[in-house]
């Protein structure tokens, strides 16, 4: 996942019209099927370039159908077709500025979060749909990364009472698996906080200064992503709702639970680069401080001895002691002596 700049849907555009606010676009839009109960499995790979006839009529099965790839506009207006989805879901499928909500409709709830990865130092987003309808899940993931590779192993391998459960235990398990990505997204910002903040303590580049802004932008960046998502998590887990099943219920508010840890660890976070920035000002007016000490203490050094070079130097010409043949030496070994005294008090006062 990368960063690209967000375009706006066109203005005027009529509602329901399913326009791809996005930039990403994959070669080929990847769907993947799985059908499955206690007993049964079945998977199969389809894409975009022949529109599926989508297997809704079994209930005796669970149904997820995982998109990944959103810019083919006629499979997001086929698919809200064949599942008779209200107009507005696939408008806002299709709109990846959409901020983390959720949607009640008759027969469909439509719920959409931010996946989060942590790539080359920087924090990319990702919007992920999820729809839920009767015995079915739909996905939509904005890139073509697979962000669900793990919840299919579960399926396959059986994994606890996953096949045993319903439509909305999937929906769960996705949203989940998406908050559970943002503890590996803070640890490895943590881990760069706590380079960042070695790297300043032996030396207060001023280049650090630039890093702490940057760092605080990735932190910014995860906050509009989980902030708005502890809100739908509070709303799915009260939700009344002949799709969502009252065991269920107790499982998001684990997921609550876990948002609220990531959300402490995010303004934990923020507090430390905070920290960081007050603690390399600090730094940097310690060096500058000790700069100009130093440079005090050799100004003190050095006003008595100009002092008397400057009075020896004089174009007068009766001065005493200019006679003497041995008068350079013993000048100069009184401002060796004087030097050498200044050093000495200095050290003794530890300013030096």
């Amino acid at each position: 996942m990368k960063k690209y700049k967000r375009k706006r849907k066109k203005a005027g555009a009529p509602p329901g019209s399913v326009v791809f606010t996005g930039k990403r676009k994959v070669e080929k839009i990847l769907m993947h099927y799985m059908k499955y109960n206690a007993e049964e499995l079945e998977e199969q790979d389809l894409d975009n370039l022949q529109l599926p006839d989508f297997k809704l009529q079994d209930e005796a099965f669970v149904k997820w159908y995982d998109v990944r790839g959103l810019h083919d506009t006629e499979l997001l207006q086929h698919s809200a077709q064949q599942l008779n989805l209200h107009p507005l879901v696939m408008e806002d499928v299709a709109d990846v500025n959409q901020r983390p909500k959720l949607d009640e409709y008759p027969d469909h709830i439509l719920l959409q979060i931010k996946a989060l990865a942590w790539v080359d130092k920087q924090v990319t987003t990702e919007q992920v749909s999820i729809i839920l309808s009767k015995q079915t899940v739909f996905s939509f993931q904005e890139d073509g990364t697979d962000l669900f590779e793990k919840v299919r192993d579960r399926l396959v391998n059986k994994s606890g009472r996953f096949r045993f459960r319903q439509a909305d235990y999937l929906a769960y398990v996705l949203i989940d698996t998406a908050v559970d990505h943002y503890f590996f997204v803070l640890d490895a910002l943590e881990e760069e906080i706590e380079i960042l903040e070695e790297k300043i303590l032996k030396e207060a580049s001023r280049d650090a200064k630039n890093e702490i802004f940057a760092l605080k932008r990735e932190v910014s960046t995860i906050r509009r992503a989980i902030l708005p998502l502890r809100e739908v998590l509070l709303k799915f887990s009260k939700i009344e709702h002949p799709l969502i099943d009252k065991e269920t219920a107790v499982f998001i508010r684990d997921v609550q639970d876990n948002l609220n840890q990531v959300i402490e660890m995010t303004e934990s976070n923020r507090e430390m680069l905070i920290s960081l920035q007050e603690l390399l000002i600090s730094q940097i007016e310690f060096e500058t401080n000790n700069v100009i000490q130093f440079l005090t203490i050799v100004s003190a050094i050095f006003i008595p001895l100009s002092f008397l070079a400057g009075l020896y130097g004089m174009n007068f010409k009766n001065m005493p002691e200019l006679d003497r043949p041995y008068g350079y030496y013993v000048l100069l070994s009184i401002m060796i002596l004087i030097a050498g005294g200044l050093l000495f008090y200095f050290r003794k006062k530890k300013w030096l």
